[in-house]
Formats: C-alpha cells, sequence, structure tokens
C-alpha cells in the first residue's frame, strides 16, 4: 500500500522564490518552463478550491486542444482509417482555393478608397510616344497600387478657428467651422460603430481601447466609451426589435447557449441563494439564429432565463397563418420552449453532437466507434455536395433521401444490434453514446423526412462564439443594462456579417438615420439598408 503524500503548505511567493534560487543552475528555457510550470500549478489549486470547477474544464486547461474531424480522432485511437460503405461516395466538384493563402488582391480592400490617377501627360486618342504613328486608347483594367497605412482606432481633428477682436468696440469675431463640421456634435456615429465594431464584435474591452488610444495621443476614457454606445444602442434599438419581429417568423430557428457573468444580477441571486429564495442560479447569453429566404438573423439575450424560453418569446411574434418553424438544438430540455397550444414547433436535433459522444469514446472503443464516425461523414460529405451544388430545400431533401438515407438505415440497424445482441455493455462510454443516439434517432434523422432541416447547430455554435470572445476578454457586464447593449450591438453586427454586410458602416448609417428607422425598422436591415439609402438619394435630386 503506497504511503500517503505529505501535506506540505507554501505560498506563491515563496515557489517564485525558489525559481529564482534554481535560475543560476538552468538555461533561460529551462528556467521559463519551469516558470510557467509554477504559475500554472497556482492556478490549478485556485481552481479547485472553486466549487464550480469541473473535472472537463480542467482538461480543456492542461490538455493540447484537439480537431474532431474522423482521421485526426482515428489516427490517435491508433486505428488505420478505412471505409466502411461498399457503396461509393458521389464525387466532389473541385473547390475553389481556399482564402488566406498568398497575397491579397486589390478587390479584397472593399473597404478601402479608391484614387483615380490619369496619366500625367497622355489622355485616350493621342499620338503614341514610342512608334509616333498609333493612337493610345483606354485600358477597361487600370494598374493597381495598393498602400496600407497605421492610424489610431478612434482619430480626432483640432480645429482651431480664428478670433479677431476689435480694438474699440471689443467685439470678437470666430471663424465658422469647415462645412460638413457640426459644432455641436463632438463624436461622430463612426466613433460609436468603431467602439461598438471593438467591444461587441471582436472582444476588444473597453478599458484596453483606453489605454490604447492614450498612447496614441488620443485620450478617449473607457466611461465615454461607455456613454457614447449606450446613448445610440437607444437610438437603434427599433431594428433590434423588428430583427427580432422577423426572427420570429423564420422556418428555421436554432438555439443555444453559453454561461455569462453578470455582476449585479450575480448579486441578487447570491441574496436568494441565502435565504432560499432562488430557484434559478446560472446567469446565460442565448444565442438565437434565424433562417428564412437563405436570410439570416443573429439574436442575443443575456439573462437568468433559458435559450428555450428566449425562444418562446420570440414565437410570440410569429404570425398565426405561418406553418410550424423547425427549431435546430441539442437534447437538453432547457432549449426547448414551452408554447402555448396555438404554437407547433417541429424539433430537429443537432447530429453534431450525437457524433461528439463517440469522438470522446473512441480512444476505449476505437473500432466501433470508427464504423460510426465514418457513417455519419458519409452524411456530411452529401450535405456539403448539397450546399455545394446551391440545392434548393426540397432538392437537398431528395438527395439526402437518395444518398444519406440507406447509410443511416444500416447505421441504425447496426446500433441496434449492438445492444440487443449484448456486444456492448449498455453503462458504457459506448453504450451510453449508443443510446443517446438511438433515444433521439426521429430528431437527429429529421433531415431525411423535412425540407429545409439542417444537419447540426454549428451556425448557432459559431454565433456564440461572439459571447464567449466577449467573456474570455472581458469577463463579465456590469449590470443588466449593460449586457442589454451588449446584445444589441452583438446581435445587429453577426447579423450583418452573416449577410454580407459590413457591420461597421452598417452601424454608422443606422445612427446617421435614427428618425428615419424608427419610422420604418423595417426598410433598415443588414441585407436591405443599401437599397434605402439609394431610394432616398434618388429621391433628393428628383425632387
Amino acid at each position: 500500500m503506497k504511503r500517503p503524500i505529505e501535506r506540505l503548505d507554501t505560498t506563491p511567493e515563496e515557489l517564485d522564490a525558489l525559481v529564482e534560487k534554481a535560475r543560476v543552475a538552468l538555461d533561460e528555457s529551462g528556467y521559463q518552463k519551469l516558470k510557467a510550470a509554477i504559475r500554472t500549478l497556482g492556478y490549478v489549486t485556485a481552481l479547485l478550491e472553486d466549487q464550480q470547477t469541473t473535472l472537463q474544464s480542467l482538461r480543456n486547461l492542461l490538455c493540447q486542444k484537439q480537431t474532431e474531424k474522423t482521421a485526426d480522432v482515428l489516427k490517435r485511437s491508433g486505428v488505420t482509417t478505412e471505409e466502411t460503405s461498399s457503396e461509393p461516395k458521389p464525387e466532389a466538384e473541385p473547390k475553389p482555393k481556399l482564402p488566406g493563402h498568398g497575397r491579397h488582391g486589390a478587390k479584397a480592400y472593399s473597404g478601402a478608397p479608391k484614387v483615380h490617377v490619369p496619366h500625367p501627360s497622355l489622355k485616350p486618342g493621342d499620338r503614341c510616344p514610342e512608334c509616333e504613328h498609333g493612337k493610345v486608347y483606354l485600358q477597361s483594367e487600370p494598374g493597381v497600387l495598393v498602400r496600407l497605412i497605421g492610424r489610431a482606432p478612434i482619430e480626432a481633428t483640432v480645429y482651431e478657428l480664428e478670433k479677431l477682436r476689435c480694438n474699440l468696440c471689443g467685439e470678437v469675431f470666430t471663424a465658422k467651422a469647415p462645412a460638413g463640421v457640426d459644432e455641436d456634435e463632438k463624436y461622430d456615429a463612426t466613433v460609436t460603430s468603431m467602439i461598438a465594431t471593438l467591444r461587441y464584435g471582436s472582444g476588444f474591452p473597453m478599458h484596453r481601447l483606453e489605454k490604447m488610444q492614450d498612447s496614441l495621443g488620443i485620450p478617449l476614457p473607457a466611461s465615454v466609451q461607455w456613454e457614447i454606445v449606450s446613448a445610440a444602442a437607444v437610438r437603434i434599438t427599433p431594428v433590434f426589435d423588428e430583427s427580432i419581429r422577423q426572427a420570429a417568423q423564420g422556418d428555421v430557428l436554432h438555439n443555444d447557449d453559453t454561461s455569462m457573468m453578470v455582476l449585479n444580477l450575480r448579486r441578487e441571486i447570491d441574496i436568494e441563494d441565502e435565504t432560499d429564495d432562488a430557484d434559478r442560479t446560472g446567469i446565460f447569453t442565448s444565442g438565437i439564429v434565424s433562417t428564412r429566404e437563405g436570410r439570416k438573423i443573429a439574436l442575443f439575450f443575456t439573462g437568468r432565463q433559458h435559450p428555450g424560453e428566449n425562444l418562446r418569446d420570440i414565437l410570440m411574434e410569429r404570425a398565426a397563418a405561418m406553418k410550424p418553424p423547425i427549431q435546430m438544438c441539442d437534447a437538453l430540455s432547457r432549449n426547448l420552449p414551452k408554447l402555448p397550444q396555438k404554437l407547433e414547433i417541429i424539433v430537429s436535433h443537432c447530429l453534431a453532437h450525437a457524433r461528439r459522444r463517440f469522438v470522446e469514446v473512441t480512444p476505449n472503443f476505437p473500432q466501433a466507434c470508427q464504423h460510426v464516425l465514418e457513417a455519419l461523414g458519409e452524411v456530411y460529405h452529401h450535405d456539403a455536395l448539397a450546399e455545394q451544388r446551391g440545392l434548393s430545400p426540397e432538392e437537398r431533401l431528395l438527395f439526402h433521401q437518395q444518398h444519406s438515407g440507406p447509410v443511416m438505415d444500416k447505421l441504425h440497424t447496426w446500433l441496434r444490434a449492438q445492444l440487443e445482441e449484448k456486444k456492448v455493455e449498455p453503462n458504457s462510454g459506448l453504450g451510453g453514446a449508443i443510446t443517446y443516439l438511438l433515444k433521439y434517432w426521429e430528431r437527429l434523422t429529421l433531415f431525411l423526412r423535412h425540407a429545409g432541416a439542417p444537419v447540426d447547430n454549428n451556425v448557432c455554435e459559431r454565433a456564440l462564439k461572439k459571447a464567449i470572445l466577449h467573456r474570455k476578454n472581458s469577463l463579465f457586464y456590469k449590470t443588466e443594462n449593460g449586457a442589454h447593449v451588449g446584445d444589441v450591438f452583438m446581435s445587429l453586427i453577426h447579423s450583418a456579417e452573416l449577410c454580407g454586410a459590413n457591420p461597421f458602416d452598417y452601424l454608422t448609417e443606422l445612427q446617421r438615420h435614427a428618425d428615419e428607422l424608427k419610422e420604418n425598422p423595417s426598410q433598415w436591415m443588414p441585407w436591405n439598408y443599401r437599397s434605402t439609402l439609394q431610394r432616398a438619394v434618388a429621391a433628393i435630386n428628383s425632387g
């Protein structure tokens, strides 16, 4: 029997002192590794003292992040990849070269202003100076020169308005501000757009932006940043409300959530917990992505409500005459809305969640998991082909029924045989993964029976990375109002990204036309605001 390890109490300061003493015996690389190990030990110790820390969170912290691609999963488990299906896969069309390889062409700089540079001595129709016989003509493609410059995220201009004073009467005459410069507005709409895009689109905390701006000679305190974005959020809220209304009319609604910290809400929950009045102690950011007619709307809601409850509130705005929508989520009960009888939904579950259960147990059951992962891989291959070919929902359904249907039927038979013939212990990791897949089989395979049903919930999980990025960089919201402001901007920014619009430009135009969008917010969505602006310009010119 092993002797118990004797406990030795020490402090982080004492450990740091020991590391410094050992530095003379180590090279720089060894010293840095030892120092990192000591700091990791202290951090893990602090995490273990927190009762909310889970074993999975420690694994994520200490273990190297690995992909879930079938080939990588099987390779880590020592299994060679072999095709389990006797049917050949449809050949994929040649894929275009992925972006990010090589230099960016001039067309990639869509946000850069274009400056026309005429030839200094020639114009179309002039005689050629080389041969002196021909005439030069304008080519369709100009020469291109791209130059990048560095600037502060928020720039400032100081206008020195000249003053003159009468030496007799004392009257002072001050020059007017240049045309286009509003003397009453210190902060342009683009300032709000930049702060919001950095903060809620890229997870850049306001205090970091404050330090950066100060170091570049253009101070912008975090408190001022908050005043700017909170005031703008009130003006553009009608578009957020319209996004909720239009999302309710979607054909497919994805939902999921992630944990979030709101300080004043956490204090309220802690007080309720002390008095045994807390019926729910968690705080969440729900992500909902609604799809209709090829357009996607992203919505975020932060608070005590679960994603199913937030989805219920959205669906209450759905037109009564519309057919039931498809809801895509994982199998957690909190994702499902409790709807009144007049509202119905068609529930579909995420195949990626079911697949992940087999990924996690592949090291212990490599051969069986290989069979499942490669079968599901064929389904994802067919779904990628359907998207690549631009199939309509009905065409995609027929394509899946023809190619993925036989694969899933064989897999279903194989899964049932594993349990019925007692080839797998039901209480094992593999047995649990198989049981989950069989239990929710109908919802996991809705894409084989219903046009437009997605295969997984990845679009919503990608959307929630916005909230996770905020949590990692800024850690928390201070108040519920701060969380709401974040939800408004995060929703509009990601909706613009999903529609291929420029989020910075979109937020800027919303602020500049706050009065117009209040009257008709449906004309100021990410996919039609440009057309609305063009119509307004045309009306002015014609009038």
